[in-house]
């Protein structure tokens, strides 16, 4: 890709260098999880199509199912009109989330106001990492 770099570049990221990626379910279309980027991770991503990200809570570069095997393979990456945040739709290998379900959006608040768990678990996360 020719200007990759250049694009890369362009985008609008936070004072620590990170950009919202939202993760979407090519089949569904449901959102599957949220992370962010840096520049590297989002070359990294463009390069070898699949997802790379870099967690905040570990401060550590990753690519997504590195140690599950749950990889996510691009399909499409869009933007927003402010370039500030990244959609990217991909083919779920497994699940995308590590508590064992396909989403990472499996709670759903109730009318009483409580979280209601709404998916079924689509793998042991105890037998996997």
């Amino acid at each position: 890709m020719k200007n990759i770099e250049t694009t890369i570049d362009a985008m609008k990221y936070t004072e620590d260098g990170l950009i919202p990626a939202v993760c979407v379910d090519e089949k569904s279309g449901r959102v599957l999880m949220v992370a962010y980027m840096n520049r590297d991770s989002f070359a990294d991503t463009v390069k070898t199509g699949k997802t790379h990200f870099w967690s905040r809570s570990r401060e550590k570069y990753w690519m997504k199912g590195e140690s599950s095997g749950h990889t996510q393979e691009v399909v499409d990456i869009y933007t927003d009109c402010d370039m500030d945040t990244l959609v990217i739709v991909v083919r779920q290998n497994v699940a995308a989330c590590h508590n064992g379900y396909f989403s990472c959006f499996y709670r759903k608040l109730d009318e009483t106001g409580a979280w209601k768990v709404v998916d079924e678990k689509v793998f042991d996360p105890d037998k996997v990492y």
